[in-house]
């Protein structure tokens, strides 16, 4: 689905173009993969390593990092679809989910001074022993996530260390924000600002995706930090505020309309309910990450009434968004080819609208793209180029010479 949301007011403008991408769990983050591959492909005059401005929240921070970083999403789709980028680094998933040993020992270990301190305070105190006193003083016995995240942080750095790429946000040639929650106060928090842009990228992304229950806390600066979602979806007015005339939006997760039917059984989906805590979880939490996606682009067409922007997210009768489990890394091709059909059956089936308002960014359809209901994602793709480090490095600067000689020959004309 597509949500086009055309400036009210016009400007002479460049193409000053910015791009806010949501969290969403593995598959999430898939999506985006594939729709960010659908979007390089389908319009021309869009670069989306040299945009102005970048924001990434939880699953999304690692693209949008990749970008900064000018990593294609033709590099990206090798990494971890194909498997066969020319990169030191191999994608294993089984990294990302390894148990969080240290966290249930280091929460084990506590349980004797617990029970003595119940057994201390139910003599002390008999009439307040109850079952609800009890649940609250061994809360602290849960381990605060099930998996361990250091091996996302440490996939990253390695990602984000080689082939002349950086972790350091103070290095990188266009903004990048990577957005987290300060757990103890609530607040938001821009990795990349001005006072936090000395964090490693990386392991800003593994705060920023660090799901509440699914992976613990990330400590920084004595802080700890849980994903950013908790606050907003996109957190596109940091985009926004950079002064762009096109924001670029991807929220992966919304949710699903059984009414509009589909392949499924009906019973199935008809009742939701029917799926159990599960089902009315995953609903419940993809109803509210959409609304608050509603509610900012109806703010920011009032804050910001000369940018143009357009989200893209799944379509409210998207079984293959809904009932893939969040967190499978194995759907991943699947969702990621998925993502970038209807991504492009998208573009297509709006470019009436889509034609004039990209025309005022320099952008144009490539309606030869369009064209092919049966293009795959691992058509483009091609044979990924083999080189050295140093060849590597060599590469990003010839391609930084050759952008800065288009840019000069376009403003000459």
């Amino acid at each position: 689905m597509l949500v086009l949301q055309p400036a009210r007011k016009r400007r002479d403008s460049g193409a000053r173009i910015g791009l806010a991408i949501a969290g969403g769990g593995p598959i999430g983050g898939m999506y985006e993969l594939g729709a960010l591959r659908a979007l390089d492909e389908a319009i021309e005059g869009l670069d989306l390593t040299r945009l102005e401005v970048y924001v990434g929240v939880s699953s999304g921070a690692f693209l949008a990092a990749g970008l900064a970083n000018r990593m294609s999403t033709a590099e990206m789709c090798r990494i971890f679809i194909t498997g066969d980028a020319d990169d030191e680094v191999v994608f294993n998933p089984a990294s990302f989910l390894r148990p969080a040993v240290f966290e249930y020992l280091r929460r084990a270990a506590g349980v004797p001074r617990l029970l003595l301190e119940w057994a201390g305070a139910a003599l002390r105190r008999p009439g307040e022993a109850r079952l609800s006193a009890a649940i609250n003083h061994f809360g602290g016995i849960l381990p605060t996530g099930l998996f361990d995240n250091s091996g996302v942080e440490e996939f990253l750095r390695r990602i984000f260390t080689s082939r002349g790429r950086s972790n350091d946000f103070r290095e990188l040639a266009r903004p990048l924000f990577v957005i987290a929650v300060d757990l103890d106060t609530g607040s938001a928090v821009r990795f990349g600002d001005a006072g936090w842009d000395d964090v490693p990228i990386s392991q800003a992304i593994q705060a920023s995706s660090a799901l509440p229950g699914l992976y613990p806390p990330v400590e920084i600066r004595g802080r700890h930090f849980v994903d950013g979602a908790l606050r907003r979806t996109m957190h596109a007015s940091v985009a926004l505020d950079h002064g762009i005339d096109l924001l670029l939006g991807i929220n992966p997760l919304v949710p699903f309309d059984a009414s509009v039917g589909g392949t499924r059984p009906h019973e199935e989906q008809d009742k939701l309910s029917e799926g159990g805590l599960p089902m009315v979880l995953s609903q419940t939490f993809r109803t509210l990450l959409q609304s608050r996606v509603e509610v900012g682009l109806a703010k920011y067409a009032e804050k910001y009434p000369d940018v143009d922007q357009i989200v893209f997210e799944p379509n409210p009768a998207d079984e293959e968004m809904f009932f893939t489990n969040v967190f499978s890394f194995s759907s991943r091709r699947r969702v990621c080819e998925h993502a970038y059909r209807t991504t492009l059956r998208d573009l297509a089936k709006r470019r009436d609208e889509l034609a004039p308002l990209l025309a005022r960014h320099r952008l144009r359809l490539r309606e030869e793209v369009l064209a092919n209901p049966e293009r795959s994602l691992l058509d483009g793709l091609g044979d990924a180029p083999r080189s050295t480090e140093t060849t590597a490095r060599l590469r990003r600067a010839l391609d930084d010479v050759d952008a800065l000689l288009s840019r000069r020959r376009a403003r000459r004309r």
